[in-house]
């Protein structure tokens, strides 16, 4: 059986949404279209994806499985597309990514001295797509700060930095040399915690008893904009915290905090030699930076 990915970006669509009407509107198709095609999934798979009565939509066991793989197919199915497409359409193309703080000027232009026929482009991400530009073929390698969901992904680790707490700057701990992560048990994180694995086993750390729903940050000013309203605290690697400088904030070193491992990661699928150029570039860049690149990983 071949899978049909409009059907599973309909099936996506429904999973996320956990509503017929909603995934339908989003989709620009009408609700009963959906559903048949929801059905016509279900009946290929030989699976029940969804339990539905009329006050709910859920996913069952088969559902949730299928969420988890067809994310990442959908991504590769997009990236086989902008790489054929940008092979059929003019100049050759490679793209960089890059995450606040890191700066890819030498490698961009060493990869570029070496192809005077490659189009060289960048694009900024931040901790939600770091790794999606790869998934999906926005960007054929990405300089990406750890944790990130290493499936389908190659990376080859390059340096670590220190990482910092950004805090008003009139706070109680502004100016101290150093803290300890305890010394933050009293204060409202701002991040997914998901980027601060460390804050989750902190005790008595800061729990409000009518929890507020955490801002959507997607930028570093974002973050630097709600830290200066005294809304919380943000931690952060000490090249971004240093990039991104303000007179309304400060930050200040955790010392028993651990470093931040920066890696370059691409896509599994992608077998480009200029992949493996650039790897050995931005290896290279590292060391004569005065960094410490370790042993490849996968």
């Amino acid at each position: 059986m071949d899978v049909d990915l409009r059907k599973l970006r309909y099936f996506v669509a429904v999973a996320e949404e956990l509503h017929f009407g909603r995934a339908a509107a989003r989709l620009h198709i009408a609700q009963p279209v959906l559903s048949r095609q929801i059905r016509a999934l279900e009946h290929e798979l030989r699976a029940e994806l969804f339990l539905r009565d009329r006050r709910s939509t859920v996913l069952t066991e088969a559902g949730r499985q299928l969420l988890v793989d067809a994310r990442p197919l959908l991504a590769s199915a997009e990236a086989l597309r902008r790489r054929v497409h940008r092979a059929a359409h003019g100049r050759p193309t490679f793209t960089i990514a890059f995450m606040p703080g890191i700066i890819v000027t030498a490698e961009a232009r060493a990869i570029a001295r070496l192809h005077p026929d490659l189009s060289v482009a960048v694009v900024r991400t931040s901790w939600n797509d770091q790794v999606e530009v790869v998934h999906d073929g926005r960007a054929d390698v990405s300089y990406v700060r750890l944790p990130v969901d290493h499936r389908g992904l190659r990376l080859r680790p390059l340096f670590t930095e220190p990482r910092v707490v950004v805090l008003p700057r009139d706070h109680r701990l502004a100016g101290k040399e150093s803290i300890d992560l305890a010394d933050l048990a009293g204060e409202r994180l701002l991040q997914d915690p998901d980027a601060v694995p460390e804050w989750r086993d902190l005790p008595d750390r800061r729990t409000d008893p009518e929890p507020r729903p955490r801002p959507e940050l997607n930028s570093v000013e974002e973050k630097l904009e709600h830290v200066a309203a005294y809304a919380g605290m943000a931690i952060l690697p000490l090249s971004t915290a240093a990039f991104y400088t303000r007179p309304d904030v400060v930050h200040v070193p955790v010392a028993d905090l651990g470093h931040n491992q920066v890696c370059l990661a691409w896509a599994e699928g992608n077998r480009s030699p200029l992949v493996d150029e650039f790897v050995d570039i931005a290896v290279r860049q590292a060391r004569a930076a005065g960094l410490s690149p370790q042993e490849s990983a996968s």
